[in-house]
């Protein structure tokens, strides 16, 4: 055992989005799902105190009672050898709690820091399953480029993990459209049972994603960006739709996301191929291709280009 570890790992975009779960303990999704991964992501440092859990974010100690703390603590219980206790210190290069999926990073940066400081010498199959635990997006955050979630169907979760899918994708970039970094008025683990429990829409959920998500794998192997940007922005919307019928009402779009999708769809209009995608938040997140980033940068001057090709490296930033 080492006496410190330090890993990270990406946030990943859902393409075609995981929302609903068929079992809550082992975060067993209803539905595969895929994406791809980002740049930007979380750093982790993990090591053994004798005293009790120091759990820190962004350079800040959180207190045993917080949310955040208590969910760490809780996934790290099973590891713990007798008599010790874990230090955390993780890093978040994206805001927490905003919609920009920083739990998939989070735990996936825990899972290969534990791998590391432990050296169970894990593979990576067997490491996306025990990510998925801590959060289900977390399994894709493994690994980077663009990967698929299996859903699996056996209850012990063995056959729910995520790979890399072939691709010859090779010039996607994504933008950062930053509504609001504030917390979520409602985490994404409550809003999914509160959708899948009242929601009339979510019954055709599964059938939309099976078909978007064979849409996808053919965008993916065929170097399709057009197809890619429209199964992508419909199954955002489809999930979202599914939301805002649940009872009460699930809605993470503020005024500035929805004046932000008109403006898409006005600019595509014009002949400037841009699409998004947006997840269990206020925030969107762009897809074009790399020969119209200098274009969508002039319309857009605040958004955040990134550069996401098959295996993005970290980081990998365009300039301004």
């Amino acid at each position: 055992m080492k006496e410190k570890a330090s890993q990270f790992a990406p946030a990943n975009i859902a393409l075609i989005k995981y929302w609903g779960k068929r079992q809550s303990p082992l975060n067993l999704p209803v539905t595969s799902s895929l994406s791809v991964s980002l740049p930007l992501g979380t750093h982790t440092t993990l090591s053994l105190t004798s005293d009790k859990d120091m759990i820190f974010l962004n350079g800040n100690e959180q207190s045993p009672e917080s949310s955040f703390a208590m969910r760490l603590s809780a996934f790290l219980d099973p590891f713990r050898p007798p008599n010790t206790y874990f230090r955390v210190d993780t890093k978040n290069e994206i805001p927490t709690s905003a919609g920009l999926a920083s739990s998939s990073s989070g735990f996936a940066a825990l899972v290969l820091a534990l791998n590391d400081l432990f050296e169970w010498n894990l593979s990576q199959k067997e490491l996306s399953i025990l990510a998925r635990q801590g959060s289900g997006s977390a399994c894709r955050s493994i690994y980077k480029g663009f990967v698929e979630w299996h859903k699996g169907v056996q209850d012990d979760g063995k056959d729910s993990y995520a790979e890399p899918v072939p691709s010859q994708m090779q010039d996607l970039c994504i933008g950062l459209w930053m509504v609001s970094d504030k917390e979520k008025p409602i985490d994404s683990r409550r809003a999914m049972i509160q959708t899948v429990e009242t929601s009339p829409l979510y019954a055709a959920w599964p059938d939309t994603v099976a078909s978007d998500l064979a849409q996808m794998k053919k965008a993916l192997s065929e170097n399709d960006f057009l197809l890619l940007g429209k199964v992508a922005e419909e199954n955002a919307l489809a999930m979202h739709a599914t939301m805002m019928a649940a009872k009460p009402a699930i809605l993470y779009w503020l005024p500035e996301s929805v004046a932000a999708l008109h403006k898409i769809w006005s600019l595509r209009k014009e002949g400037l191929n841009l699409f998004f995608t947006m997840d269990a938040g206020p925030n969107l997140k762009l897809l074009f291709l790399k020969k119209d980033a200098a274009t969508v940068k002039s319309l857009l001057p605040n958004l955040q280009l990134l550069d996401v090709v098959a295996k993005p490296q970290h980081p990998n930033l365009l300039p301004n």
